[in-house]
């Protein structure tokens, strides 16, 4: 964990009613990132009410190369691209730029498909059932690569090395963030948010099965377990009576069982 200098001029101005926000460091090409999105999904289930979050697109690119990026960049393969199309996807809303980035890393790390080409990020929009026209406006327009380096410059200002990473703060914008590197625990990330909250936390009672899926569209058996505090088989026998009713459809990749939403539902 490291204290950063002050960042506030670069923090979201508009007041919340939450006392906490989230920097998320995602490297879309980077396998430790997709390690960071279950706990992400679990913290905003069980404690959402105490914080807000961003997504910062950050890659491994320079930054010369990536901010020469355009809107004629995006018909052709490009490392960039993904980090284009997440910010794409968010100004259709942030659940829809979060569900398209969850979408995105099971396409790249789970069914191994090149994620920089402009159709398969084409094809998630469609997938996780956004506009996509206006997607497809949004992915070639100048605003979406603009967006983009604006998460570079972030990532620069707070002087955010590497993907993942969170960095924390509080409603106080004076007062330094928090970073926090790597993939760690989960209790740990609760206790950074209680740490800086200055008091326990209280955890939300977890909502039915139907809505976690409608919110998140996908999730993994361990998810699941973690989230309603029970054992792995319990979990699974709760999500194989969806499967028997069609509410659900079981995907085994790479050494892991998703559960997806019907989209049709």
């Amino acid at each position: 964990m490291n204290l950063l200098p002050n960042a506030s001029e670069i923090l979201e101005t508009e007041n919340s009613a939450k006392p906490l926000e989230l920097y998320v460091f995602i490297d879309p090409t980077d396998a430790d990132c997709y390690g960071l999105v279950p706990i992400l999904r679990r913290l905003q289930v069980e404690y959402e009410q105490y914080f807000t979050y961003r997504i910062i697109m950050k890659t491994c690119l320079s930054p010369q190369k990536s901010l020469a990026l355009g809107p004629q960049d995006t018909r052709i393969p490009h490392p960039a691209l993904p980090a284009v199309a997440v910010k794409a996807a968010e100004f259709q809303g942030k659940r829809a730029g979060f569900k398209y980035l969850c979408r995105l890393l099971d396409y790249r790390f789970l069914k191994g498909r090149d994620v920089t080409t402009p159709e398969v990020l084409l094809e998630i929009a469609d997938l996780v059932g956004i506009d996509t026209a206006e997607f497809s406006q949004d992915f070639r327009s100048v605003n979406a690569a603009k967006s983009f380096q604006c998460d570079l410059y972030i990532s620069r200002e707070m002087e955010v090395d590497q993907a993942p990473s969170f960095v924390f703060f509080n409603n106080n914008f004076e007062d330094e963030g928090l970073m926090v590197d790597g993939i760690h625990d989960y209790g740990i990330y609760v206790k950074v948010l209680e740490e800086l909250l200055g008091d326990q936390m209280k955890k939300s009672v977890p909502p039915s099965l139907d809505e976690l899926f409608r919110r998140f569209d996908s999730l993994t058996t361990g998810e699941i377990a973690a989230i309603y505090k029970v054992s792995t088989r319990t979990a699974e026998r709760e999500l194989k009576k969806r499967l028997l009713q069609r509410r659900i459809e079981c995907l085994p990749v790479r050494g892991a069982t998703l559960w997806r939403r019907k989209m049709d539902l």
